[in-house]
């Protein structure tokens, strides 16, 4: 199988790259050699390497950044996916897709589950839903995940940003109205490469095997925290604990930090769909927590 995968720099792309190898060859490409927003790039991207599944890993995820910069937000998660998309499907070329749990408005106060209407409160939240739309509309051999508060050893998630705020300061205030899913991104790496041996061993043809399982699809490590609980995990499990100034980690509210974007105050995802239809395994988020400090 080749596998063109998409967003190259990004940290679940780096953790793709790594997972995929066994099933299959990995081409990764990214910015500024290909340009998602370029229609013309990704023809000629698809038509040089004849990829049998092409995998967006690409986004713009800077949630404050997409209040200002609207036009670039809607062409990265937006547009962009839709033209992918639009190739995908004319080449009959299966496509897998990363969401968020921001296109909901964190109003539920149980576990949003694919069925729930979305309803983005910033506009990061607006490009990616639309980059959903513009998928389902234009291609029926695709698989969209939704992902939520991702880390990785790599990019600026709030596990490094924490670490780095611990080697600072000895006072830390984080918010504790902020619900979600700590996710961490080889979990999400490792899923999808299990999802697609399973298609490799069905023996059906790539295309084929992700139209009869084509939808929207909840991906997250398992349990739901608020940031203050995550932060007070990664300072538990922190690997040079020692090394750190942080003393104490206060409890704080949303409004003691205005911030450009809103963020949704309830928005774990439920994945019983992901679980039940491929069999997954999923760790609950502390576990998974621990498992990265500790690697």
């Amino acid at each position: 199988m080749k596998i063109l995968l998409i967003g190259e720099k990004g940290q679940l792309a780096w953790e793709l790259i790594r997972t995929l190898m066994p099933i299959g060859e990995v081409i990764p490409v990214d910015y500024p050699a290909f340009d998602i927003t370029n229609k013309s790039q990704i023809e000629d991207t698809v038509s040089v390497i004849q990829p049998d599944l092409v995998i967006n890993a690409s986004a713009y995820t800077d949630v404050d950044g997409a209040e200002s910069e609207r036009e670039r937000a809607m062409a990265v998660n937006a547009e962009g996916p839709g033209r992918l998309a639009q190739i995908c499907h004319t080449g009959r070329i299966p496509l897998i897709h990363y969401s968020t749990d921001f296109v909901f408005d964190g109003t539920k106060r149980t576990p949003y589950v694919e069925t729930d209407t979305p309803n983005p409160i910033n506009f990061y939240g607006v490009s990616k839903l639309k980059g959903e739309l513009a998928i389902q509309a234009t291609t029926d051999s695709y698989l969209i995940f939704r992902l939520a508060w991702l880390y990785s050893a790599r990019g600026n998630n709030f596990v490094n940003k924490f670490l780095e705020w611990a080697k600072k300061y000895e006072t830390i205030k984080v918010v504790d109205d902020q619900i979600g899913n700590p996710t961490w991104a080889r979990f999400v790496a490792e899923a999808t490469t299990a999802i697609l041996a399973q298609s490799l061993c069905s023996g059906e043809p790539l295309v084929d095997w992700v139209r009869q399982r084509a939808g929207v699809y909840h991906l997250t490590s398992d349990g739901e925290a608020s940031r203050y609980d995550w932060a007070c995990k990664i300072w538990e499990y922190a690997s040079n604990r020692e090394q750190l100034r942080v003393k104490e980690v206060l409890r704080a509210k949303s409004i003691d930090f205005p911030t450009p974007a809103a963020r949704p105050a309830y928005s774990p995802l439920d994945c019983e769909k992901i679980y039940s239809s491929f069999s997954l395994t999923i760790q609950n988020w502390i576990n998974h927590l621990r498992h990265h400090l500790f690697q």
